[in-house]
């Protein structure tokens, strides 16, 4: 079992950063462009800020409970089985989401890549590796995290850089955008994309110093949220937002357009896919991972380990329930939308009721203040 505060506020920045970058870049600028048109990298900017609140009342609750995930400190706060019936809807979604994730994942490759290897394999594979990968501590699945960030912010980055070559300011005007019948659902539908950060309270408890949560979380969003703006800005301004509504992948579709100086590569879609297959491993991992340590909380179990397979059956079958991709997006847009009550409607109702109860920080959890800079514990003074 892993030694307790051994997570930097950086780390836990880049673990959410890699876990929100994931499966949904490649669909982002279609959802973006249909809310919104040429207000697409405004909205995406809106839905952002939504998921900051979430990981806001988080925040809060892990200071305030620096020793606890949510699946614990939600027994002080509501009572033992209301927070039980809480705890198994998030292991529900986070599993929902894992399995629709490889699905999702499962369907890029078979149709750009893999054309005649069927789509079950590629699933199964994915959810093997995210497996085999579960079963480490909490300071490993870090490490994990922090060794991918910069593969896939960094080639990515230039990847944006080079496709802005091809741009068409106009595409991107008015910048709040027209026709915004469809706005509220497709703000929901990309806020949800940014569930993933909810693994910080998972993070939290195992954090040198918690008081630093904070700090973390909105650096993770801003980098996250920050790379999802640039990429449909650079795709809205490329194709036009009524081009890219017709495309079901276009980020995809914009490194194809894309090439390096002097035709060094006249197609950038190849390294892309390697990128794009690193992101969706870092959130899989974190989804798959959340999960089952979520299951061993709830079942008051010291090691998670046991569920890293026996959950795999559940989560394929689940990944496999869609018939097609359209029914595939159906099911990713409504289970992202329930998402959004648990992972921010849930923490800010625990966070009033902690407010309202006086629990935690001086209520009996070790306070915020009780760490030093440098993360470890104040000893009382003498009297």
């Amino acid at each position: 079992m892993d030694n307790p505060r051994q997570v930097t506020a950086i780390q836990a920045a880049t673990v959410i950063t890699s876990t929100i970058i994931g499966v949904g870049v490649l669909p982002l600028p279609l959802f973006a462009a249909r809310g919104a048109g040429p207000g697409a990298p405004l909205l995406t900017a809106a839905a952002a800020v939504i998921a900051f609140f979430g990981l806001y009342f988080i925040t809060k609750l892990g200071q305030r409970f620096p020793s606890q995930t949510i699946v614990q400190y939600s027994e002080a706060l509501i009572g033992k089985w209301p927070a039980r019936i809480g705890a198994l809807l998030i292991i529900l979604f986070f599993g929902e989401l894992t399995a629709l994730t490889s699905r999702e994942f499962g369907e890029v490759v078979v149709t750009n890549v893999l054309k005649k290897t069927p789509l079950d394999v590629t699933v199964i594979v994915m959810l093997l590796l995210a497996a085999l990968s579960t079963r480490t501590s909490i300071t490993t699945f870090v490490y994990i995290h922090q060794f991918y960030v910069p593969l896939v912010l960094f080639p990515g980055l230039i990847i944006i850089a080079l496709s802005l070559k091809n741009a068409n300011v106009l595409y991107l005007q008015p910048i709040w955008g027209q026709d915004g019948h469809n706005m509220l659902h497709e703000l929901a539908t990309i806020a949800s994309l940014f569930n993933g950060a909810f693994v910080l309270t998972m993070i939290i408890p195992f954090m040198r110093n918690p008081p630093r949560a904070g700090r973390a979380a909105v650096w993770g969003l801003c980098i996250a949220g920050g790379l999802y703006v640039l990429i449909v800005t650079a795709t809205i301004s490329v194709f036009g937002p009524e081009e890219a509504k017709k495309l079901l992948w276009p980020t995809l579709e914009l490194a194809k357009v894309t090439s390096l100086p002097a035709n060094i590569l006249e197609r950038l879609d190849a390294a892309f896919l390697g990128l794009w297959v690193i992101a969706v491993f870092t959130t899989l991992f974190s989804g798959y991972y959340f999960t089952i340590h979520s299951v061993s909380q709830l079942l008051r179990l010291k090691d998670h380990k046991l569920f890293s397979f026996m959950l795999l059956p559940y989560v394929f079958t689940v990944a496999m329930m869609p018939k097609n991709v359209p029914d595939m997006y159906y099911t990713i847009s409504f289970v992202g939308k329930v998402g959004l009550l648990i992972t921010i409607v849930y923490p800010m109702l625990l966070f009033v009721v902690a407010l309202i109860r006086r629990k935690g920080g001086n209520a009996g959890e070790r306070p915020a203040s009780t760490y030093n800079g440098d993360g470890s514990e104040r000893k009382p003074e003498a009297t």
